[in-house]
């Protein structure tokens, strides 16, 4: 079966990458017998980016633009692709020029031997050192609690069947975590090395509140994907610890009712009780955002959707 493939392209101002781009996307694509298609995601640009899309998609019935209202973040604007792409491929990756879409074919060969997803791993990193490092803890940390194994989780060059985007709901900054969230639903998941080009334009988007932020998602996928289905394995875990730390002091400070210990105890456990509390709230709120039926984007604009994939096959055009 010749599979379709949609390309989607999630960015923030990235005017001038954008040509640059779409060039090599399109000789790469041109290059395959697969029929194809591009969708470019404005995710509340403030530049020329949307400008350059519309050119884009005035060259090309296979090329497609969306444009949100603001800002919503990367998972939102994936989201927004899921949304409206039709390949039996998903390709996504960012608008930098540091994923090189000449490992397309990469991806697609490693698809063909029965993963359902495939990550890329910048194996070699041309990022400044307080970049890779905090990166490569975030990775260790995810593979450690989620037991899927990846060197490069939030790698922005992925391929997948689109059977996971039918699956997964992606909302505030859950694109980071989208093998695990596909491995949790059975999907088989791998990856391939990579070449990672320097950043030639622009700066990075990513910082210290991206890595916190990263954090406390990882906690509530954790849980998610770990606990959903059984919340009281969790909860229920906690409760019984703090209830059995609370009582051992309380009967300490019967037996010895002058014991310093007992008292500094029962109070760092009322501590770690409230403290405990408000983080599972945390989970618990974030278990609501998973079930919110609305959408994580709203878009302004949308062109070109879009009247035939691109390909030599007269089969390849959709009614």
């Amino acid at each position: 079966m010749n599979k379709k493939i949609s390309i989607l392209v999630p960015l923030w101002n990235e005017a001038d990458s954008l040509h640059a781009l779409h060039q090599q996307i399109s000789e790469v694509m041109t290059g395959l017998s697969q029929p194809w298609e591009i969708i470019y995601i404005d995710d509340g640009s403030t530049d020329e980016s949307w400008k350059m899309i519309q050119e884009f998609s005035a060259a090309g019935s296979h090329i497609g633009g969306i444009r949100q209202r603001k800002n919503f973040g990367k998972a939102a604007a994936l989201q927004a692709g899921y949304d409206h792409c039709r390949g039996d491929i998903i390709m996504t990756l960012d608008a930098d020029l540091q994923d090189d879409p000449a490992e397309i074919p990469q991806f697609l060969k490693k698809m063909s031997e029965g993963f359902e997803l495939v990550s890329g791993w910048k194996k070699i990193r041309h990022d400044p050192w307080h970049k890779v490092f905090p990166s490569r803890v975030f990775n260790g940390m995810v593979s450690w609690l989620t037991g899927v194994a990846l060197h490069d989780h939030n790698c922005g060059m992925k391929a997948y069947s689109s059977a996971i985007c039918q699956e997964i709901r992606l909302y505030g900054e859950l694109h980071r975590f989208i093998p695990v969230l596909a491995a949790d639903r059975g999907f088989r998941v791998g990856e391939v090395i990579i070449q990672h080009r320097p950043r030639q334009f622009g700066s990075s988007k990513y910082g210290f509140r991206r890595f916190l932020r990263g954090y406390f998602d990882l906690l509530g996928v954790t849980f998610q994907t770990r606990y959903a289905q059984r919340p009281m394995h969790y909860f229920g875990s906690w409760g019984l610890i703090f209830l059995l730390m609370v009582t051992f002091f309380v009967l300490i400070s019967w037996i010895w009712p002058t014991s310093r210990f007992a008292f500094w105890g029962i109070v760092a456990s009322l501590f770690a009780t409230v403290g405990t509390l408000v983080y599972q709230n945390g989970l618990l709120s974030n278990q609501l955002a998973a079930m919110n039926p609305k959408k994580p984007y709203v878009i302004a604009e949308k062109i070109g959707f879009l009247t035939s994939f691109n390909s030599h096959s007269p089969t390849s055009s959709l009614n």
